[in-house]
C-alpha cells in the first residue's frame, strides 16, 4: 500500500497521471492530505471511482487519541496517539504569546540513551514515517482546536537518526497548498549527530538547530550522554561552527540544568566559549524529574550564578519556562506509563 500523507504533490500527481487522472486532481488530494481527515470519503470534491482507486491502493495514516491531559497550571495539553501498528508517541501542546507551539516526535523510543532522559527507557522501537510526523500536528490541532504556528521537534526520538523521513516531514508540513507552516517557526532538536550536520546545511532550510548540548566537557557530558562517545565536546562544537558559517542560521544550546552534575562556575564559564565561537544562543531548562532517573534540577541559587556568569561573558541567554509539569512534562514518561499499565 502507498503511504499517500507521506508523498509530496508532485509524487501524487505522477501517481494519478499513471490512472489517467487530469492533473489538478493532484493539488485536491494533497489538500485534504494536510487536514485532519479520517477516510477517502471524506475527499468530497473527488469522483467516487477515484476515490475507491485510492482505498484499493493507498493508505491513509491516522492516529487515535489514547490519552489527553490537560494542565491546570498553563493550558499545556498532552497527547498520547496510537500509531497505525499499535504503539504509541507523546505530542504536547503549548500555548506562547507569539503563538502556539507542538512539539512533536520522530521516533518510538530512542537509541540515544540519555541519563536524565524517559524517552529512552526502553530504546529504540522504530522510525515514524512522515506522514505520522504530519498527523501528529494535524490531530494536535484539530483536538485542540488551537490554530498551530510554531513546530519543535523535541519529542521522543533523535530527529537526525530518523534524518530522511524528518526532512520528508518538514517539506511537507511547509508546502504552502499544505499546512503552510514557515520553516523559521521550526525548530529540530538534536543531541549532537555531527555526521548529519552538513547534510543538514545543504538542504537549505531556514530552520532553527537546537543542540542538547547539556555539558560542556567531555568527562561530564559522555556520563550523561552516549552519543557523546566517540564524537566529542570539541568536534560538535565545530561542527556548529561550520553549520553557522555554512547557513547563517544562528544554534540554540539547549541546556538542562542539573544539580551538581554540570551547574558549577567552571561549566559555565566553558560553556560561554564555546558559545561564542559560533554565537549560539544558550537556552537552560529545569530539569524534569523522571521517576528512573536519579537527577535533581539546580537550586535556584545556582541558575542565577550560571545565568550571571553567561551574560557576564556577552552569552545572550533564557531560561525555559515550564509547562505542563502537572501532565507528565518529560517526554516519554506518559507512554511509559501506559505501556506498564496495560501489562
Amino acid at each position: 500500500m502507498i503511504d499517500l500523507r507521506s508523498l509530496y504533490p508532485q509524487e501524487i500527481e505522477t501517481l494519478l497521471a499513471d490512472w489517467g487522472e487530469p492533473k489538478y486532481r493532484a493539488k485536491q488530494v494533497f489538500q485534504w492530505l494536510s487536514r485532519d481527515i479520517q477516510s477517502f470519503d471524506d475527499m468530497t470534491n473527488l469522483s467516487k471511482s477515484l476515490r475507491e482507486k485510492l482505498k484499493a491502493e493507498c493508505s491513509l495514516t491516522c492516529l487515535k487519541m489514547l490519552r489527553k491531559q490537560v494542565s491546570s497550571l498553563d493550558g499545556t495539553i498532552k497527547y498520547l496517539w496510537q500509531l497505525p501498528d499499535g504503539d504509541a508517541v507523546e505530542t504536547v501542546v503549548m500555548r506562547y504569546k507569539h503563538g502556539n507551539t507542538v512539539c512533536i516526535s520522530s521516533q518510538v523510543g530512542c537509541r540515544q540513551g540519555c541519563a536524565f532522559c524517559a524517552s529512552t527507557i526502553g530504546g529504540l522501537i522504530r522510525n515514524l514515517e512522515p506522514s505520522e510526523m504530519l498527523q501528529e500536528v494535524l490531530c494536535s490541532q484539530a483536538e485542540s482546536g488551537m490554530k498551530i504556528s510554531n513546530i519543535v521537534l523535541m519529542g521522543i526520538g533523535e530527529p537526525l537518526d530518523n534524518y530522511d523521513n524528518v526532512i520528508r516531514f518538514l517539506r511537507l508540513v511547509n508546502h504552502p497548498e499544505g499546512a503552510n507552516i514557515g520553516m523559521r517557526h521550526i525548530s529540530l532538536s538534536t543531541c549532537g549527530l555531527i555526521e548529519r550536520f552538513e547534510d543538514l546545511a545543504n538542504e537549505d532550510l531556514p530552520l532553527t538547530l537546537s543542540v542538547s548540548l547539556h555539558a560542556p566537557d567531555d568527562e561530564t557530558r559522555s556520563k550523561i550522554m552516549p552519543a557523546n562517545r566517540g564524537r566529542g565536546v570539541e568536534a560538535l562544537i565545530s561542527a556548529c561552527e561550520r553549520y553557522y558559517e555554512k547557513t547563517g542560521r544562528r544554534i540554540s544550546f539547549e541546556y538542562a540544568m542539573i544539580d551538581g552534575v554540570n551547574d558549577t562556575p567552571h561549566h559555565a564559564k566553558l560553556l560561554a566559549k564555546h558559545a561564542r565561537r559560533c554565537s549560539a544562543h544558550v537556552n537552560l531548562i529545569p530539569l524534569n524529574h523522571v521517576e528512573e532517573r536519579e537527577f535533581k534540577p539546580s537550586t535556584p541559587e545556582h541558575l542565577r550564578r550560571f545565568i550571571q556568569l553567561l551574560e557576564e561573558a556577552g552569552v545572550n541567554v533564557t531560561v525555559r519556562r515550564s509547562l505542563g509539569g502537572d501532565v507528565d512534562a518529560s517526554c516519554g514518561q506518559l507512554r511509559k506509563k501506559v505501556k506498564e499499565h496495560r501489562a
